[in-house]
């Protein structure tokens, strides 16, 4: 069963599909890629929330990769994190609908 909760990133609401027991994860997810958002916006070179927002996707990810890398050999943790962030990904893609842009 899912839930819906709102949030907020950079200023603008939006109301995202959540599986039951998962919203700490989630709104978890969503400070983290506000804080990036808000870091690029407020250094005043884009202004456009669509390629803040690939920014900070390619922020993110090459954050997470780095992480990555520096983990220990235990296998295992990267691909339930990338299984976790699989489902994540799906989850906010529903959520948004058939609405192309995410900001």
């Amino acid at each position: 069963m899912s839930t819906t909760i709102e949030v907020s990133i950079m200023g603008q609401s939006y109301m995202l599909a959540c599986a039951e027991g998962e919203q700490e994860a989630l709104r978890h997810a969503v400070a983290e890629v506000d804080r990036e958002m808000c870091s690029i916006r407020d250094l005043g070179r884009i202004r456009a929330r669509e390629r803040i927002a690939v920014l900070a996707a390619l922020n993110l990810a090459h954050a997470k990769l780095g992480a990555a890398a520096a983990a220990p050999a235990d296998e295992s943790l990267p691909h339930e994190l990338g299984a976790r962030l699989h489902r994540l990904q799906q989850r906010l893609d529903g959520a948004l609908g058939t609405d192309d842009q995410l900001l």
